[in-house]
């Protein structure tokens, strides 16, 4: 198990980016989001933080201005689905890679994501158990648990941009298309729409069945939205679904809930 923090910083390295949270007396100070960093600038990163300088480009200007004790410098924890983003951090000198084995949940299998993982715990430990959490990042996720802390299961699908990325980059005559920001027409007669069409439509109805049936299971379970599609996806679950989004909690911290409930003291 890991050892109890109450101030630190929190880096949930995922596909597409990096995901930062500062916490100060078990308080979330600041979150934020960066691109991934190539190897020198980790290295150059790591090398300011042992001569108390915090990189603005990166950290919060509030952060950079407290500064660092350089004999007892901010842990860092980690959770990361990207394990070459992972390697680069290790030189840091109070660094903690997160594990499923520091998660207090019962039947976790080896190849479950811990991002998948600690946003479960996290939603369970804000909201309660039985909990279903949707997390609309770059995969969209389905992840439920027990009121015994037991994993029930899960599935992963495309998300919402990589299936449209999908369409543009393997096809010869499709293009590239942003989300709309609203709930598309159903029946297009272009191209672009007919690609947000059938992305988003069927995406909202995969969401609605899973829903539904974990409801049949959990009656009373809080569902719980995260990832960085997850405004979007309410969006559209109000114009297509606002029973069903109207149950639905979105809150974009859960890993870092569930990381603080690990690491905080």
């Amino acid at each position: 198990m890991t050892t109890k923090a109450n101030s630190f910083l929190g880096l949930v390295i995922g596909n597409s980016r990096l995901h930062w949270a500062w916490f100060v007396d078990n308080t979330l100070k600041k979150a934020w989001d960066t691109n991934h960093l190539t190897p020198a600038a980790v290295a150059q990163l790591i090398k300011d933080w042992t001569s108390n300088v915090m990189s603005e480009e990166i950290f919060p200007p509030q952060l950079g201005a407290q500064g660092t004790d350089t004999s007892k410098p901010l842990p860092l924890y980690i959770a990361s689905v990207v394990p070459a983003q992972t390697a680069l951090w290790q030189n840091y000198s109070d660094t903690t890679i997160l594990t499923l084995e520091d998660l207090p949940l019962s039947g976790l299998y080896p190849t479950l994501g811990i991002d998948r993982a600690l946003a479960l715990f996290g939603a369970g430990h804000r909201y309660s158990y039985p909990i279903l959490v949707i997390d609309a990042g770059t995969a969209l996720t389905f992840t439920g648990a027990n009121q015994n802390l037991q994993l029930i299961g899960g599935a992963i699908l495309p998300g919402l941009g990589l299936q449209l990325q999908s369409l543009a980059q393997k096809t010869g005559a499709l293009p590239a298309i942003e989300l709309p920001a609203q709930l598309p027409k159903r029946w297009s007669l272009e191209t672009s729409g007919a690609m947000a069409s059938g992305v988003v439509y069927t995406v909202l109805a995969s969401i609605r069945d899973f829903i539904e049936d974990w409801q049949r299971e959990f009656p009373n379970s809080p569902i719980a939205l995260t990832g960085g599609d997850s405004e979007q996806l309410v969006t559209y679950l109000q114009s297509q679904f606002p029973g069903i989004a109207a149950q639905i909690i979105v809150d974009p911290y859960l890993i870092f809930w569930g990381m603080l409930s690990v690491v905080g003291s």
